[in-house]
């Protein structure tokens, strides 16, 4: 049984599963993977560097700002969920699909 790829939170918030892998040979969003978003990063997973480089790569593939996407789950772990503000969850995973 696969989990949505992303559930409401309010009326337009959305949070959505992440899995990082830092240190990769380039910065990509790779998709769904059974309800979760896998994403590729450059960064280090060190002293936030990689969670930076996250909600910085998410907002700018859902054309919002920065502040607008935190992660409310998982800062020292691959596993995050991601809190977006001001999108509806159908919007994300149609933008980040």
């Amino acid at each position: 049984m696969s989990r949505r790829p992303a559930k409401e939170n309010g009326p337009v918030t959305a949070r959505i599963h992440v899995r990082v892998k830092p240190r990769s040979s380039r910065e990509a969003i790779e998709g769904w993977e059974d309800g979760i978003l896998v994403v590729r990063l450059t960064s280090p997973p060190v002293e936030g560097a990689a969670n930076a480089s996250l909600v910085k790569l998410v907002s700018r593939t859902l054309k919002i700002a920065r502040g607008r996407v935190r992660i409310v789950s998982g800062e020292k772990s691959r596993n995050k969920v991601l809190e977006v503000n001001g999108l509806a969850a159908d919007d994300v995973v149609e933008k980040l699909h």
